[in-house]
């Protein structure tokens, strides 16, 4: 048998790290680009986590969004998902064209949108669709919307029928909003069984309920994003036995970081996966071969 693999020790080794592996490079289906205004707005409530989140957040990659770019070409990404999201009516439609935009003059980056629910959704995500969209991000948490509102079903069903994967923050960490649950999205799974859907963050903290939407839907994916890092198993730790719990859907989870919005630096995330990958013999260097470049290629339908 094999040695186990495992993580970079710091962001210098991953891309050397990546090489090693076999695989073309990385590919992360949960990365955040936002236009500066909106952005700065999200670094100014991280700036203030502890009242919200009663722990300190420093967004490690506070940089100019051409040094971001260029971060994530230094660790060996190929290929990227620009998640946007509305706080609110009204922004939706446009964060959608600026990160076709964005996907335009960034290669590596997949045209994305995003959705809320508001008169009109069905017709702006019909375009972002024609226009290219690879992928959709639905923050429930953020957004404090109900994913049932009767004015996302259309949506939803033509994300379904696109084949389009949508990244659902859907779980009640970091805090519960007010429609968040495994229960409640599991109502838009029942509904739009079709639906290709990751959940952000596994559905942290309930793990065992993301896992069960997994089981149950066969398009159903998990991300990675913040999963088993300390900084996240200090407040919402995964079950002891988890690599032997995803061992039977190894295909089915993605990578996802929160590139730039995390509090240390991109390998620890890397270091998190290969310690699964480690503690379980169904996994090893074949499920990092998938969670880090094949699943999220499929599903992005990335080829670079």
């Amino acid at each position: 048998m094999s040695e186990p693999v495992t993580g970079p020790a710091e962001d210098t080794e991953i891309a050397s790290w990546v090489r090693g592996l076999g695989i073309p490079g990385l590919v992360d289906l949960h990365v955040h680009f936002l236009p500066k205004p909106v952005l700065d707005k999200v670094w100014a409530y991280f700036d203030r986590a502890s009242e919200h989140y009663g722990t300190e957040w420093p967004v490690h990659y506070r940089l100019p969004e051409a040094e971001r770019i260029e971060k994530l070409r230094e660790f060996g990404v190929r290929g990227f998902a620009p998640l946007v999201y509305p706080h609110k009516p009204e922004m939706a439609a446009w964060l959608s064209e600026w990160a076709r935009e964005f996907a335009d003059r960034v290669p590596e980056a997949v045209p994305t949108c995003t959705i809320y629910p508001e008169p009109g959704v069905a017709d702006y995500v019909r375009q972002a669709i024609e226009s290219g969209a690879r992928a959709a991000k639905a923050h429930v948490q953020v957004g404090a919307y109900d994913p049932r509102d009767p004015l996302l079903s259309k949506a939803w069903g033509l994300l379904a029928e696109a084949g389009i994967p949508v990244i659902v923050h859907c779980g009640h960490g970091p805090i519960p909003g007010a429609h968040t649950g495994m229960d409640v999205f599991g109502e838009v799974l029942s509904a739009h069984p079709r639906l290709t859907a990751v959940l952000a963050h596994a559905g942290m903290p309930d793990y065992a309920g993301a896992l069960e939407l997994v089981h149950r839907y066969p398009n159903v994916h998990l991300d990675t994003t913040m999963v088993g890092t300390p900084f996240t198993e200090r407040m919402m730790a995964l079950p002891a036995d988890w690599p032997a719990r995803i061992a039977d859907c190894a295909g089915r989870i993605v990578l996802g970081t929160d590139f730039p919005n995390i509090p240390y630096d991109y390998a620890t995330q890397l270091r998190a996966i290969a310690d699964w990958a480690a503690r379980d013999d169904r996994l090893g260097e074949r499920f990092l071969h998938s969670v880090l470049y094949e699943a999220p290629a499929r599903l992005l339908a990335f080829t670079g």
